[in-house]
């Protein structure tokens, strides 16, 4: 799968798709770049890491808007752009390519990046290497998983040096935030023996106990990777208990053996080490607190429709 091209990239090809000055939609023009670029289905369907829409797409958006504030292009419409003379002037000096560095030239671009920047700023301070090739909203949402995943590593040094007392109390708090048990109090309760660095246990799947899941959870430490036996161990356990649905969370890794690990008959058996229990305590808010809320807001095109 070859690269996408950056908004960058796309600022010069969307210009020249509109040269005609007549008025073009947007659904059209990113269909015709898709083209242009020879872009494959599976390469449209890459996402920004919201997954919230195509990465192509939302890269010619963001084309458009720069190509606006420099008043290379208007909207003449919902979703509908047109060329001004400014734009064809700029095409008539034959440019190699439209970049941020260039739009700079024009006083309604510097105007709009400076007040989203400090005035005291240089061009290299305002325009980071990373602009190059991701949008403000990519860069966003890369921080944002950037932060994510330091959470997540510094949130699993701390499970795996709390007790084995601790550690129980962890995982059924865990998985009654995720909707099993009820409460803590009646969730479920341990049968495994103490000082094992880990708990043997039972938890309701439900809130009425109408059945129930065995759980393994073992607290090891990062280098000391459960393999298939500990896996083939449980589902005897699991067996002997006449149960059918299984969890094993730990805070060390599996081996691929054991991951790869399927047990003949018809029990259940999930794997849950600890880069994703760290990251389920994360989305279900245990051991973390809100730091700062940021709220990215866009235009509600629905609003201005006009009946």
């Amino acid at each position: 799968m070859k690269e996408i091209p950056d908004y960058q990239t796309l600022m010069l090809p969307l210009l020249k798709r509109i040269s005609d000055g007549k008025e073009h939609k947007m659904r059209d023009l990113t269909e015709l770049l898709a083209n242009d670029f020879a872009l494959t289905e599976e390469e449209l369907s890459v996402q920004i890491p919201s997954g919230s829409q195509s990465l192509f797409y939302n890269r010619v958006g963001w084309a458009k808007t720069y190509l606006k504030k420099a008043c290379l292009v208007e909207n003449v419409g919902k979703g509908v752009i047109r060329i001004t003379e400014r734009g064809r002037q700029v095409l008539k000096e034959n440019p190699r390519g439209i970049d941020v560095k260039m739009l700079n030239k024009f006083e309604e671009f510097v105007n709009f990046r400076t007040r989203v920047t400090s005035q005291k700023e240089t061009e290299e301070e305002i325009i980071p290497t990373d602009y190059a090739t991701q949008t403000p909203e990519e860069l966003i949402e890369s921080a944002y998983q950037d932060f994510q995943k330091s959470l997540a590593e510094e949130l699993l040094d701390k499970i795996r040096n709390v007790s084995p007392a601790f550690f129980e109390k962890l995982v059924v708090s865990l998985l009654v935030k995720m909707g099993y048990g009820g409460s803590v109090k009646d969730a479920g309760k341990a049968v495994g023996k103490t000082g094992d660095e880990g708990i043997d246990g039972i938890i309701k799947e439900d809130k009425l106990g109408l059945d129930v899941i065995y759980i393994q959870a073992k607290r090891w430490k990062e280098n000391n990777i459960i393999g298939r036996p500990e896996i083939q161990k449980f589902v005897g356990a699991l067996a002997g208990q006449g149960a059918k649905k299984g969890v094993f969370i730990t805070a060390s890794s599996f081996s691929k053996d054991a991951l790869d690990y399927k047990p003949m008959n018809d029990t259940k058996v999930i794997l849950i080490d600890g880069l994703e229990l760290a990251n389920l305590m994360i989305e279900y808010n245990l051991g973390v607190a809100p730091l700062h809320n940021y709220e990215l807001k866009k235009i509600d095109g629905d609003y201005f429709e006009e009946e």
